[in-house]
């Protein structure tokens, strides 16, 4: 007999959750309101973008074909999926918000729907929402900003602006060291360099020093000149110089570089390797790198806290009307932009991990939907 009501309770959960009119309404309410918002920002940020950027763009000649095809049609998804949780929160709030005002959530509870049943087709909206940012985030995105870059490059940002890189301090395989002063990614040429090998046990085995090292592009390879190669072998000192030498290593120009939106040009999989990689030389550009991984993971689960507290904070008829749940959602949103700003920075400058650093908005603001979720009218 328990098992015979253990399946019909169970057929009548799933029965629960089949999508009914009232679920459809709400999912054609949420994701209309979210892609209006969508495309009305994303409207004023394009006109105050290109006020802005104007004057470059005719001063280097810019095509207005490329302005278009090359530059906007990859700034609209990357400027869209950066704030999607908080156009999401937007949307939740303002047609909630009417809902309530229309006294439409009463009359839905009143009918014997519970308010978990009801937040089932916002569950389903945000899951639609989440995975169409992460789709983007991660294998769409990554090649429109290549190309938004490179237009940056050419028409919009002044040239010459190539700065040398000082202090590198790289691990390019198990137990070998590179070490240069200075590089300069205009001559492609870096200074005092050295590759240290060391044993298992920490002893120097070989040291290879070097006034000048140039990159070759041909041959993707760092060049030394005027080297001088020390080698010790059974406490016996062994020095080989030298004009020119071609070394192995995997380290290339890219690796020096301490552009912030490069790391937004990798697909998932090339962030991971490339993470691998900077783990490995012991690059200080790592956090940048582990902070953007852990960010694409955050970002759409966001959609589902948020949507969470915008539908327990504006299910309720208040007095204010709309445009007192509209407030409180834009300062939650805000804030919430705001904290995790801090946390990346906290990361980046302070010994907070990465992974932490993008979760505890999420963690701190889900405890946050569920004091308001326990709040709300049921």
């Amino acid at each position: 007999m328990e098992g015979i009501n253990d399946k019909k309770t169970f057929r009548a959960a799933v029965s629960s959750l089949k999508v009914k009119i009232i679920d459809r309404y709400i999912i054609r309410k949420f994701l209309g309101t979210f892609f209006f918002c969508l495309v009305l920002i994303m409207t004023i940020a394009v006109v105050f973008d290109f006020a802005e950027k104007i004057d470059n763009f005719m001063e280097h000649s810019a095509p207005w074909r490329a302005v278009i095809f090359e530059y906007y049609l990859n700034f609209i998804p990357y400027f869209a999926t950066l704030f999607a949780p908080l156009f999401v929160f937007i949307s939740v709030i303002f047609f909630t918000s009417r809902m309530a005002v229309n006294t439409e959530i009463i009359a839905i509870l009143n009918s014997g729907m519970s308010f978990r049943r009801m937040m089932w087709p916002y569950l389903i909206s945000a899951t639609f929402i989440a995975i169409f940012i992460f789709c983007l985030t991660n294998f769409v995105i990554p090649h429109a900003n290549l190309v938004r870059m490179d237009f940056e490059d050419k028409y919009y940002r002044s040239q010459g602006r190539k700065v040398s890189v000082e202090n590198i301090h790289r691990q390019d395989h198990k137990n070998v060291y590179v070490y240069m002063e200075s590089y300069s990614p205009l001559y492609f040429r870096g200074r005092n360099f050295t590759i240290e090998e060391f044993n298992d046990s920490g002893k120097l085995v070989s040291k290879l020093s070097s006034p000048t090292v140039v990159w070759d592009s041909t041959k993707n390879k760092w060049s030394a000149l005027n080297y001088i190669i020390r080698t010790i072998e059974n406490k016996t000192e062994v020095l080989i110089k030298g004009s020119r030498i071609d070394t192995t290593l995997t380290i290339n120009p890219k690796d020096f570089s301490k552009d912030p939106s490069f790391v937004g040009t990798m697909k998932y999989r090339e962030l991971n390797d490339y993470i691998r990689l900077l783990q490995l030389q012991g690059s200080e550009e790592l956090k940048v790198f582990l902070i953007e991984k852990h960010r694409r993971f955050a970002s759409p689960f966001a959609v589902f806290i948020l949507t969470l507290i915008g539908v327990t904070l504006s299910s309720r008829k208040v007095r204010g009307g709309i445009g007192m749940n509209i407030g409180i959602g834009l300062a939650l949103s805000f804030s919430y932009i705001l904290f995790q700003q801090f946390a990346s920075q906290f990361s980046l400058k302070g010994n907070l991990a990465p992974m932490l650093a993008m979760w505890i908005p999420n963690l701190l603001y889900l405890v946050i939907g569920s004091v308001l979720y326990k709040m709300a009218p049921k």
